[in-house]
């Protein structure tokens, strides 16, 4: 391969527009399978179901965070903040590859395929992969990763409570979803960034940009992430996934992609992860289309209850939903079984894969977590918690708990 020929590599962004890649190797990773196959997991799962443009892909956002990321990098670098290039390229290393774990839909099925281990802990061990692959050329990315460098702002630029992720995510889900609410002034807040003490801070006249910000996050969880058909249309998926695993588990005779099949038989732990390279592979093989292929085909399984929730979700009947401030009474849940026991001949046990109760939570900003720091005019580092003077986001920092329940919407309920 004539490197040469991809130095100014350049991707249209319906976002940012033209996006240059910075350097011959981060076009390697981003061709490499691991990262294509972000190509083909949806950013947002099954929200396309109540959104219809939301169908971006994890690809899209990877690119965008890392386009962030060269932005951010470029306007410290002129504050005099000392970043080396060795630095630059580890730091846009660790956000292009930040997700590259996710498995299948998103969030929806994290704890679903395989269980004690999150997209973040299948996404450095798919980072060692590859930096075996390139003989070390990730070690100090690795390292910003996992917060253990030396310069704590760099893994800040990463993960935390303002991070390149998040920037990306608010105005790319806004985007596609069409809701404006969660559209951040993402330019303005970069261009505010510095670093104090070893800590990102934004400088005093971002405060707005921050405030509206943390707004945003609020009302995209409400309107986008936590909508009441998303979570229905969600732990329809997770029980169709349940289902299929204890009828697996059971040698029924059950379709899957080969892909798919591996983690329907077996329970994996963490530990399987680290000590199989394979398994590592068979993951990063799967993908939404595994998912969605065999639910169609498991439509017409013999099973009538995978058969039925497959065929429900495929046709988008989706459970009803309620969602509401106070815990679900355990006597409505039971009564709701009861309902479904009679009228779809069901036992209880077959009844319980069609109620589902549960709970969703709003944590727009965390004071409890890495905060947000304000650097004063002055030159005092303050908390945006405290520093706010249009709103109080010390409001906005509760977490706010609600709970659901779901049912058929062609359950006859009794009154």
């Amino acid at each position: 391969m004539n490197h040469q020929l991809n130095k100014r590599k350049i991707i249209n962004d319906p976002i940012y527009g033209f996006v240059t890649l910075p350097d011959d190797f981060i076009y390697e990773l981003i061709n490499h399978p691991y990262f294509q196959r972000l190509r083909h997991i949806k950013q947002l799962g099954l929200t396309n179901l109540v959104y219809p443009g939301a169908l971006h892909t994890r690809f899209h956002h990877a690119i965008g965070a890392m386009y962030l990321m060269t932005e951010a990098i470029s306007v410290l670098q002129a504050k005099q903040i000392q970043i080396t290039e060795e630095e630059t390229q580890a730091t846009t290393i660790a956000i292009l590859l930040h997700d590259i774990g996710h498995g299948p839909f998103s969030h929806a099925l994290e704890h679903t395929i395989v269980k004690g281990i999150n997209h973040e802990d299948i996404s450095e061990l798919l980072m060692q992969q590859l930096n075996k692959q390139y003989k070390g050329k990730l070690s100090l990315a690795i390292k910003i990763f996992n917060n253990q460098y030396k310069k704590k702002f760099l893994h800040q630029l990463v993960s935390s409570q303002l991070d390149m992720d998040r920037l990306d995510y608010l105005r790319r889900d806004s985007f596609f979803t069409g809701v404006s609410e969660g559209v951040i002034s993402s330019d303005r807040i970069i261009k505010m960034l510095n670093v104090k003490n070893d800590e990102l801070v934004i400088e005093e006249k971002g405060i707005y940009s921050i405030e509206k910000f943390i707004i945003a996050r609020r009302l995209m969880y409400w309107q986008v992430y936590l909508h009441k058909t998303v979570v229905s249309a969600e732990n329809l998926l997770v029980n169709i996934l349940v289902r299929a695993k204890q009828l697996a588990a059971k040698g029924v005779d059950l379709f899957a992609t080969p892909a798919l099949s591996v983690f329907l038989k077996n329970n994996f732990s963490k530990k399987d992860f680290i000590t199989r390279p394979d398994l590592l592979d068979n993951f990063a093989s799967l993908d939404d289309y595994d998912i969605f292929t065999s639910v169609k085909v498991w439509a017409k399984h013999k099973d009538k209850i995978l058969s039925m929730l497959c065929s429900n979700l495929v046709n988008r009947k989706l459970f009803r939903i309620e969602l509401k401030r106070e815990k679900i009474e355990l006597s409505s849940k039971k009564e709701l079984i009861k309902m479904c026991m009679k009228q779809y001949k069901f036992t209880k046990k077959e009844a319980s894969f069609f109620v589902v109760s549960g709970e969703v939570e709003n944590s727009a900003y965390r004071t409890d977590n890495l905060k947000i720091n304000i650097l004063m005019n002055s030159g005092k580092v303050i908390d945006i918690a405290e520093a706010g003077d249009q709103l109080n986001v010390e409001v906005l920092s509760k977490t706010v708990k609600k709970y659901f329940i779901c049912y058929p919407k062609d359950l006859i309920i009794k009154k």
